[in-house]
């Protein structure tokens, strides 16, 4: 499950934090991508995954450079490929939003409320305390306390 983080300052120094999800893509996740991104980029996209480096365009067919992805989907791959740092989703779509949710793993921060209405559990970090939610209303109300 993902693990949450609504202040930046609850963060574990031992966790890097990564705000530039197109820029931290470009430079390291492209390199690792694997049949793993097929559905991923099929889903939140609607792109066929052609190669490493190559998408097929949802709406002309067209080759593109696997760059033109969308940021959310970018920072969906990044989370699964690199789960041991801590990835802002504020540039998510509810696409995204939907795949991130289900992820076995990864971190991320925003300090509002990003949800998708169908969720699974998640596990939510503030200060020291960690904790389980399973719910949409119980998480959209952890995220609306004052951090």
């Amino acid at each position: 499950m993902i693990t949450i983080y609504k202040s930046k300052n609850d963060i574990p120094r031992d966790l890097e934090y990564i705000e530039l999800n197109d820029i931290f893509f470009n430079q390291n996740t492209v390199v690792k991508l694997d049949e793993r991104a097929r559905e991923i980029i099929e889903r939140i996209d609607e792109s066929k995954w052609l190669s490493k480096y190559k998408i097929e365009s949802k709406f002309n067919g067209t080759a593109l450079d696997i760059d033109c992805l969308s940021t959310g989907c970018k920072t969906v791959l990044n989370i699964l490929y690199f789960p041991d740092k801590v990835f802002c989703i504020k540039e998510c779509g509810d696409n995204a939003l939907e795949i991130l949710y289900y992820l076995n793993g990864g971190s991320v921060y925003s300090d509002y409320a990003m949800i998708p209405f169908d969720m699974k559990a998640v596990q939510v970090r503030e200060g020291k305390s960690i904790r389980i939610i399973a719910d949409y209303e119980e998480l959209k109300g952890w995220w609306a306390n004052e951090k």
